[in-house]
């Protein structure tokens, strides 16, 4: 049985992927430090699953703690999920951004190298891409300067990578994701924020709970058919599934090259008025909110083409936002 460290692994990315290498029959260790999840994601995993992951409360950000881990512990792949992922927050939070989402993956990346272990898929995002000049958005896309800290992270953390390559043995994965929202179909498992979201759909799901007030629409002057900002939401666990996918190609040596990068989306563009009616239609819930102007950082538009991730990784995107809507608000009414 191989064995997978999965970094960030109680958040709500790492913990739908979690459940999915364990459902592949993965044995999985998770580092996760418990700065934007909670421990009970542990248990949650545990009751879909039937298998305990084995977990750590270690801050990457301790360079002897990612060294003593790998002393102590032999893993066939690391899947790295771990950092601070908000763009309004890391405008305004630059130097925590740059020390936690580039620090910890400098000391992931030594350790590999002192310890030969060569399998490593990132956690990436479009927001390299920063205003694409194109729609959709191809891999091929220039990498323009970011608009914020997090997608500089994202950049240079790809180019860490990716130098590395070139010197070492580490075979890399690159998954650029667009925007991932919903939840697990058992409901245990969701995104959660700890305060105020940053992310629209968690503002969208908590505020027809009741708990947020309202929602601000950031923009409606973008030129885009309703003037709000467009994103690809793709669901959470089609999402989970594409890391598997992935991993498999770095075990099987099936990579055409030692730095790979995929889009991974739906390839469909929402603006933001047009998930909240969807929302409203799929669940019958009314969603407060109001016009308020653009946050930096932000961009128009941004929605994948996903040729090249359907073809090369075999993986296509199941679920529409329909169903990640109605996953997000089953997963809001556990918690109630």
């Amino acid at each position: 049985m191989k064995k997978i460290l999965v970094t960030g692994g109680l958040g709500f990315i790492g913990s739908h992927t979690v459940v999915e290498l364990q459902n592949e029959g993965f044995e999985v260790l998770i580092i996760d430090n418990l700065s934007n999840t909670s421990i009970e994601v542990l248990d949650k995993i545990t009751s879909i699953t039937g298998i305990k992951p084995t977990y750590f409360n270690i801050d990457l950000k301790n360079q002897k703690s990612v060294k003593d881990f790998f002393a102590e512990n032999r893993v066939d792949g690391v899947i790295h999920f771990a950092a601070s992922k908000a763009v309004g927050e890391s405008v305004q939070m630059p130097l925590e951004y740059y020390e936690n989402n580039i620090g910890s993956l400098v000391y992931i990346l030594q350790e590999m190298k002192t310890n030969n272990l060569n399998n490593f898929i990132f956690s990436s995002s479009c927001t390299v891409y920063g205003q694409a000049d194109e729609l959709p958005i191809t891999e091929k896309a220039p990498i323009k300067p970011a608009e914020s800290p997090y997608g500089n992270t994202k950049q240079i953390g790809e180019e860490i990578i990716k130098d590395t390559t070139k010197v070492t043995d580490l075979k890399a994965i690159a998954l650029r994701y667009f925007n991932p929202t919903g939840a697990h179909e058992s409901a245990k498992i969701g995104e959660l924020p700890i305060g105020v979201p940053q992310n629209l759909i968690p503002f969208v799901v908590q505020t027809a709970a009741g708990i947020r007030k309202e929602l601000s629409v950031f923009g409606s002057d973008y030129p885009t058919p309703d003037g709000t900002a467009v994103r690809d939401y793709i669901h959470v666990v089609d999402l989970a599934k594409a890391h598997i996918i992935a991993l498999k190609r770095l075990i099987d040596n099936n990579n055409k090259s030692q730095f790979e990068v995929f889009n991974l989306g739906t390839g469909k563009g929402n603006s933001v008025l047009e998930v909240i009616k969807t929302f409203e239609k799929v669940t019958g819930k009314k969603v407060n909110y109001k016009l308020v102007d653009r946050r930096e950082g932000d961009i128009t538009a941004a929605y994948a083409d996903t040729n090249f991730a359907n073809k090369e990784l075999g993986w296509k995107a199941e679920l529409g936002l329909d169903a990640a809507l109605l996953s997000a608000w089953k997963w809001q009414e556990t918690l109630e």
